[in-house]
């Protein structure tokens, strides 16, 4: 993909080696998307090298058009893109509000920097600011988030590359030749109005072609059933087999406010993976409870959910019968057949320009300015910016 990646300084390398960090060769970067792209194994430690070595790539085309950037800027910003999925959950964004409710990847990942940052003694302080978008040089935080930054030039080549979907490829080389400040604001250069067109065009095919892809979403769904069940079984005071750090989340309740103040609910997050919660379920298949044993089995063996993709949610006469579909065939109550069954909305819009950080600023030679639905001559910026809205309805084949 990138060809050879080199480590900028002893900052990104110290990061690198860090527990925090090398627990993100332990979690997929799509989650169980690998089960519908048998290709998509790549994990978050992959790509936040990769998005590194965008973001050393764009700090070098920004420099060479006159924009300041310093070393200790340089490094600051490198470290920020190194660690912005830090805090990610097991299987990535499939357990987010999961593990811990309420608490986003992104505020776990503030958390982790913070921590990282106490035992670097203050080495990633403007990493920090950059990241919170405090420092003075606003394009700065751009870099690391905002509609053109390095994390998803990164993830839609890698994503594409790695599941097949040669649709979610784009050339994020010729879009980060195309940078630059203006006001300090990251903009392109009126040359790549064509690669931004395609850019957008492929973020939306990849969101229903692999992040929504209605088998990925399956799975998820019956990962999500496995885990409320071991959560209910967990608080029933039922024994179930689980590393010590999975344990500590199956039978704490955890919110926010405790995640935030208990010192031991960031070290046993710290150690949770993938590996935790395929080596439960691998274990919880033999369970004598039905319903998670059925659901453990099916997990492992890759019989999925059904889904059904509709436009409106499912009535609750066709969610009943369901019901009374598990009831009669496994012997279950209705509490136990709620498992086998589930309605995930899911909406995505291709691009927003509500603010400066979700608007992508053409630059033309003349100095002025035109947001992309206006530079534009080929997209329907108004359907791009439509949120579209899916009712997936999954539910365990009898």
């Amino acid at each position: 993909m990138h060809g050879f990646i080199s480590i900028p300084s002893e900052l990104q390398y110290d990061i690198m080696q860090h527990p925090y960090f090398q627990r993100l060769g332990r979690i997929r970067q799509l989650g169980l998307s690998y089960l519908v792209y048998p290709g998509a194994q790549h994990t978050r430690f992959q790509h936040s090298l990769g998005a590194m070595h965008l973001m050393g790539e764009a700090i070098a085309q920004l420099r060479s058009k006159g924009n300041e950037i310093t070393d200790e800027e340089a490094d600051a910003v490198l470290s920020a893109i190194l660690l912005h999925d830090v805090g990610h959950a097991p299987f990535s964004h499939v357990l987010e509000n999961t593990v811990v409710d309420g608490v986003s990847h992104e505020e776990i990942s503030l958390m982790m920097m913070r921590r990282i940052n106490e035992e670097f003694s203050g080495r990633l302080d403007m990493a920090l600011d950059i990241f919170q978008n405090k420092y003075h040089k606003h394009f700065l935080h751009q870099l690391v988030s905002s509609q053109l930054d390095m994390d998803r030039l990164d993830y839609l080549i890698r994503d594409s590359f790695f599941t097949g979907v040669v649709e979610g490829a784009v050339g994020a080389a010729r879009i980060i030749k195309m940078l630059n400040v203006h006001d300090d604001h990251l903009v392109v250069e009126s040359k790549g109005v064509y690669s931004i067109e395609k850019f957008l065009i492929a973020r939306r095919m990849m969101y229903w072609q692999v992040y929504y892809h209605k088998t990925s979403v399956a799975a998820e769904q019956l990962l999500l059933s496995i885990l409320r069940r071991a959560k209910d079984l967990a608080n029933a005071g039922e024994h179930l087999f689980a590393s010590p750090a999975f344990s500590y989340f199956l039978y704490n309740k955890m919110d926010k406010e405790k995640f935030k103040n208990e010192e031991e609910a960031l070290q046993n997050y710290a150690k949770l993976d993938d590996n935790d919660i395929l080596c439960a379920i691998k274990a919880w298949d033999g369970h004598p409870d039905k319903v998670l044993s059925l659901l453990s089995r099916s997990l492992e063996n890759r019989r999925l959910f059904k889904t059904e993709v509709y436009e409106e949610p499912v009535s609750s006469m066709q969610y009943a019968d369901k019901i009374s579909q598990y009831m009669n065939a496994l012997g279950l109550s209705i509490k136990e057949a709620a498992y086998l069954l589930s309605q995930d909305a899911v909406s995505t819009s291709t691009y927003t320009s509500d603010n400066e950080d979700t608007s992508i600023n053409v630059l033309y030679a003349d100095g002025t300015l035109r947001d992309i639905s206006d530079a534009s001559d080929i997209l329907n910026i108004s359907m791009m910016a439509k949120n579209t809205k899916k009712y997936y309805f999954c539910c365990h084949k009898l």
